[in-house]
């Protein structure tokens, strides 16, 4: 091989990447004669992916609902490292903020279009038997879920509109917390307790949330928003994108979830509570929620009517 004077500058900048963090560029280029030349299955884990799949039962759609919703995790995955990218940048632009903002709504756009997989993609029969062995896990135990709404929204949004009127950016977020839209659904509501179901997601998560409230405090989609120049602010394609988020976190998508539990739940004659024993239809429908990640963005009548 001919060392060209590309070949040479290339090298020459191998060696200052190495030594900037005080290493030798003799022994890393050594190391490449030994190294295995990287293939897509070790590159994407296939292997190891492929393993994750565990069935509970012997029913074939089984597989179908396990999947589906790892394929949820991933997006919500990758709607969080976007959210991330846009919360921790110091010197945001408005064309960066508005092409991270982009990605994360085809992602949900990707979420709301794929409920048919579900909805259409398993028998009845095999669901509401299945389902049985799943209690009490939900996927109301979603904790990137809750992770997205933390870093979209400022924290009084995600607060059950019942308390809204007590909480401000002083509360203890401890306090805070004990108030979210969602702790609704895993307490009784006649006693106040909170369910098995509640108290083992609050168990796994509560420490991490805790501090992820904290952490978005400041930096959520909406304040990051904010911090945009004040023309950008009323750029009329921005406005759209931002409602178009949110609508289709806080109604398409959770409408595309709501109608096909219907379509399982509601398929027999008896108890129709979700696995892990909520009231999911309260739970899950906006106009019952209310919960909208930007209220400035939308008018009065449109705050009206959310859900309907």
């Amino acid at each position: 091989m001919e060392i060209t004077p590309e070949i040479k500058d290339r090298i020459n900048q191998i060696d200052e990447k190495f030594q900037a963090i005080n290493q030798k560029t003799e022994t890393h280029l050594e190391g490449l004669l030994w190294s295995k030349p990287i293939t897509y299955w070790d590159y994407i884990q296939t292997d190891a992916l492929l393993n994750l799949q565990i069935q509970r039962t012997t029913l074939p759609d089984e597989m179908v609902f396990i999947m589906y919703h790892q394929v949820n995790e991933l997006l919500f995955k990758m709607i969080l490292w976007e959210i991330q990218q846009v919360s921790h940048c110091d010197k945001l632009t408005t064309e960066f903020f508005a092409e991270r903002l982009m990605r994360i709504s085809r992602y949900f756009d990707m979420l709301t279009t794929s409920f048919d997989i579900m909805g259409d993609g398993m028998e009845v029969e095999q669901y509401l038997k299945f389902r049985n062995t799943l209690t009490p896990a939900s996927g109301f135990q979603s904790a990137q879920y809750r992770m997205i709404e933390f870093a979209s929204t400022d924290l009084i949004n995600l607060i059950d509109h019942r308390f809204r009127a007590t909480i401000d950016r002083n509360t203890p977020y401890e306090h805070a917390f004990n108030h979210l839209y969602w702790q609704a659904a895993g307490k009784d509501y006649q006693t106040g307790e909170k369910s098995y179901l509640l108290q083992e997601f609050e168990r796994k998560y509560k420490k991490e949330f805790l501090s992820l409230m904290e952490e978005y405090n400041t930096i959520n989609l909406w304040c990051k928003f904010k911090q945009l120049p004040e023309a950008d602010q009323q750029n009329a394609d921005l406005i759209a994108a931002m409602r178009h988020y949110d609508k289709t976190v806080n109604i398409t998508w959770v409408m595309g979830h709501y109608n096909a539990a219907v379509k399982y739940i509601e398929s027999v004659p008896g108890n129709h509570e979700a696995t892990g024993g909520s009231d999911w239809k309260k739970y899950m429908l906006p106009k019952y929620q209310r919960r909208i990640f930007f209220p400035e963005l939308w008018s009065k009548e449109e705050l009206e009517k959310w859900g309907e």
